[in-house]
Protein backbone atom coordinates (compact mmCIF):
# COMPACT_ATOMS: atom_id res chain seq x y z
CA UNK A 1 0.00 0.00 0.00
CA UNK A 2 2.73 2.47 0.88
CA UNK A 3 4.65 1.69 -2.31
CA UNK A 4 1.48 2.25 -4.34
CA UNK A 5 1.00 5.64 -2.74
CA UNK A 6 4.64 6.50 -3.33
CA UNK A 7 4.39 5.49 -7.00
CA UNK A 8 1.26 7.61 -7.42
CA UNK A 9 3.00 10.61 -5.89
CA UNK A 10 6.04 10.12 -8.14
CA UNK A 11 3.83 9.83 -11.21
CA UNK A 12 1.93 12.99 -10.35
CA UNK A 13 5.15 14.90 -9.68
CA UNK A 14 6.61 13.76 -13.01
CA UNK A 15 3.46 14.83 -14.85
CA UNK A 16 3.50 18.19 -13.11
CA UNK A 17 7.17 18.74 -14.02
CA UNK A 18 6.43 17.87 -17.66
CA UNK A 19 3.39 20.16 -17.76
CA UNK A 20 5.36 23.02 -16.20
CA UNK A 21 8.13 22.51 -18.74
CA UNK A 22 5.72 22.59 -21.67
CA UNK A 23 3.84 25.65 -20.41
CA UNK A 24 7.10 27.48 -19.78
CA UNK A 25 8.20 26.82 -23.35
CA UNK A 26 4.84 27.90 -24.77
CA UNK A 27 4.67 31.05 -22.65
CA UNK A 28 8.23 31.87 -23.68
CA UNK A 29 7.23 32.12 -27.33
CA UNK A 30 6.84 35.65 -28.58
CA UNK A 31 3.80 36.76 -30.55
CA UNK A 32 6.06 36.86 -33.58
CA UNK A 33 7.14 33.24 -33.02
CA UNK A 34 3.50 32.19 -32.78
CA UNK A 35 2.67 34.11 -35.93
CA UNK A 36 5.56 32.49 -37.79
CA UNK A 37 4.29 29.01 -36.97
CA UNK A 38 0.63 30.02 -37.33
CA UNK A 39 -0.18 28.93 -33.78
CA UNK A 40 -2.44 30.06 -30.97
CA UNK A 41 -1.02 30.13 -27.43
CA UNK A 42 -4.32 29.09 -25.82
CA UNK A 43 -4.69 26.09 -28.12
CA UNK A 44 -1.10 25.07 -27.47
CA UNK A 45 -1.62 25.24 -23.68
CA UNK A 46 -4.80 23.17 -23.98
CA UNK A 47 -2.97 20.59 -26.08
CA UNK A 48 -0.10 20.46 -23.56
CA UNK A 49 -2.54 19.75 -20.75
CA UNK A 50 -4.20 16.97 -22.74
CA UNK A 51 -0.86 15.47 -23.68
CA UNK A 52 0.24 15.25 -20.06
CA UNK A 53 -3.00 14.53 -18.22
CA UNK A 54 -5.24 13.09 -20.91
CA UNK A 55 -8.73 14.28 -21.85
Amino acid sequence: MFSSLLNTMRDRAAKRRRYNQLTSEILGLSDRDLSDINANRTDMLRHAYREVYGD
